[in-house]
């Protein structure tokens, strides 16, 4: 859990419990007395302190799947890379997936790194209007595993949102771990003072994904983070020659359409398979701007079009209630 220290117990019932510091499982726990205070419950400052910093940001998107190897980090990759086409726009993605960065690989970034500034710490930019900050930086190589509890990993996602000097954005795109684990628990709680538009799913086609993917569904059900909608990854194959679909991954239960439909969700958008997607980011550039003429790149525009009416409509209905 989130609010669970890095020298506590194996069966911390967390910080913020009614029953911290009074368990049996507290025993001997160097926090003890402390939590039974009732200190510990008091809000961790940090959330007002990440408000404040994000109060510059219009925009928030979080990108969430349920299982790994769906192409989360590669869709957040080219939302990114989409959104920063208008020059007029800027765009910041934060990689929070502290034991997969994959990101730095992705935008063209390995071997940069993170430096200091009076306002904190500077993101790493690919355009001057696409900034880029991850984990990944802070590593002396690509290969280095980080091997982090869960304290040690929040607080990280801490400092990435609280400490980064991000200035003015338009967008602000956070590619998060798979799952429903600590570290998301962790961002939805410390943007709990600042708006955010939502959450962008991702899934393939079998059921195997998707019922990962219902899971995930319920946790931002149960948070209360708004769904934007869901996008199908690795949705069907055109044969480059023969113009076939082939559908590797076989919608055995109908596919994120029939989810979405039954769950009365947005299905934003269902991207093919097209390798030259894979090698744009093994490659560190923009599938978009490569091939922008391919299916699978009108689709990704389509579904970005979607996610900006989406975060359009969300601030007029934010005006409309204030």
């Amino acid at each position: 859990m989130a609010d669970v220290p890095e020298n506590a117990p194996e069966h911390c019932p967390g910080t913020t419990s009614e029953q911290a510091g009074k368990s049996a499982s507290c025993e001997g726990c160097p926090n003890q007395k402390l939590c039974a205070s009732g200190a510990t419950k008091a809000p961790d400052p940090a959330i007002a302190e990440i408000g404040a910093k994000l109060s510059t940001v219009k925009h928030k998107i979080l990108v969430l799947s349920g299982k790994g190897g769906v192409g989360k980090s590669t869709f957040s990759a080219h939302l990114a890379h989409a959104l920063a086409s208008d020059a007029t726009k800027e765009v910041a993605l934060l990689d929070v997936d502290i034991c997969g960065p994959s990101i730095p690989r992705m935008m063209g970034l390995e071997g940069e790194q993170v430096h200091q500034s009076g306002s904190g710490w500077s993101p790493v930019y690919v355009e001057d209007n696409l900034a880029v900050m991850s984990i990944g930086f802070l590593l002396s190589s690509p290969d280095d595993a980080v091997i982090w509890r869960g304290p040690k990993k929040n607080g990280m996602i801490k400092q990435f949102l609280r400490d980064v000097d991000w200035g003015e954005l338009d967008y602000l795109i956070v590619d998060t771990p798979p799952g429903t684990s600590d570290e998301h628990l962790s961002i939805v709680q410390y943007l709990s003072s600042t708006h955010v538009d939502g959450a962008v799913i991702i899934t393939t086609p079998q059921e195997v994904s998707l019922q990962d993917v219902r899971k995930e569904i319920r946790f931002c059900q149960k948070v209360k983070l708004p769904i934007i909608g869901v996008v199908e990854n690795m949705s069907g194959f055109v044969c480059p020659k023969c113009k076939n679909t082939s559908q590797i991954f076989p919608p055995t239960t109908g596919g994120a359409e029939k989810m979405c439909s039954d769950l009365n969700l947005h299905l934003l958008g269902k991207v093919p398979l097209d390798p030259r997607i894979a090698r744009s980011c093994d490659e560190g550039k923009s599938f978009l701007g490569e091939v922008p003429d391919s299916p699978a790149a009108r689709i990704y525009q389509k579904i970005v079009k979607n996610i900006q009416d989406y975060c359009s409509n969300s601030v007029i209905e934010e005006q409309s209630t204030a």
